[in-house]
């Protein structure tokens, strides 16, 4: 060991001594049972939905380790033979895809606007969309429904995506604005010079540069959509709803559809977690982008 390790190592605090002599091994270790603690619900869901009806009422799902015959995929072929809820499904889908499309869409052009154009009011305007991201989505249900409901558009998936789409933009341009604002300001004024409009700028070279941003703000967007109950709760059509209010309809007041809410709970996991793990390293570069600047 030289001498400026040792000053180095005297200027060490205690825990960062004993944290450096553990070594990587034991905070993998440490890692991996906080993923297991974090992995027991969604396991337990998964062993539920694949228990029968009548064994999920008498114990927990961790004796299917002690009776593996407990395993049945039948309350899976309950679910797909239930027409409300895969009808639920493809609600759901036509409801959280316009309106996380829309949402980066438009939060991309406006973040772009407002990072890099300049026109009148453009800081009062940002104030504006900053102020609105304090806004409550329950102090908008009643004002929102009885407009929706003037114009015809209650209770329809339309109106459902419209809600979304205007309390996800806050967030949207909010968020791109700031990752768009830290790109060089040489770069942009090089693809002026080549002779590229501001369009043309927007899409060949700010988009690409703000993939993992996007990328972040749609995993966000789409998980919240997806998972969203109030909102669905109150705007969706109550004939088709999506699968969130369709599984609540599955609670009865003297007993439960284990059988359809089981499976059914752990399905309506499996896109979002899809989603997730499909764009993770984006999302992980969009959340750790201006970290080291």
């Amino acid at each position: 060991m030289t001498s400026a390790d040792t000053v180095v190592q005297a200027k060490q605090s205690p825990v960062a001594r004993i944290a450096a002599r553990a070594g990587g091994g034991a905070l993998r270790v440490v890692l991996i049972l906080v993923g297991l603690l974090w992995l027991m619900p969604t396991a337990g869901l998964l062993l539920s939905s694949l228990r029968d009806p009548s064994q999920v009422d008498l114990s927990g799902w961790w004796k299917v380790f002690t009776d593996p015959g407990q395993l049945t995929f039948s309350g899976y072929d309950h679910l797909l033979g239930n027409q409300q809820i895969t009808d639920s499904l493809w609600t759901t889908l036509a409801i959280t895809v316009p309106a996380t499309l829309l949402v980066v869409v438009i939060g991309a052009l406006a973040g772009y606007a407002f990072a890099w154009m300049d026109f009148p009011g453009r800081d009062v305007w940002f104030l504006i969309v900053v102020g609105l991201l304090v806004v409550p989505v329950q102090v908008a249900l009643i004002p929102v429904a009885k407009l929706f409901g003037e114009i015809g558009i209650f209770q329809t998936t339309t109106g459902v995506v419209l809600f979304h789409t205007a309390f996800g933009l806050p967030f949207a341009i909010f968020l791109l604005r700031n990752f768009f604002a830290e790109i060089p300001r040489e770069l942009l004024e090089a693809a002026r010079l080549d002779g590229a409009g501001e369009l043309r700028l927007f899409v060949r070279v700010v988009m690409p540069l703000g993939a993992p941003a996007i990328a972040s703000l749609g995993i966000f967007q789409f998980l919240w959509v997806w998972n969203d109950m109030l909102v669905a709760l109150i705007f969706a059509d109550s004939g088709n709803p999506p699968i969130t209010v369709a599984l609540q309809q599955q609670v009865r007041q003297f007993g439960n559809n284990i059988d359809i809410l089981g499976p059914g709970a752990f399905v309506s996991m499996l896109i979002p977690l899809a989603v997730f793990f499909a764009f993770q390293r984006q999302f992980v570069a969009g959340v750790m982008a201006g970290a080291v600047k």
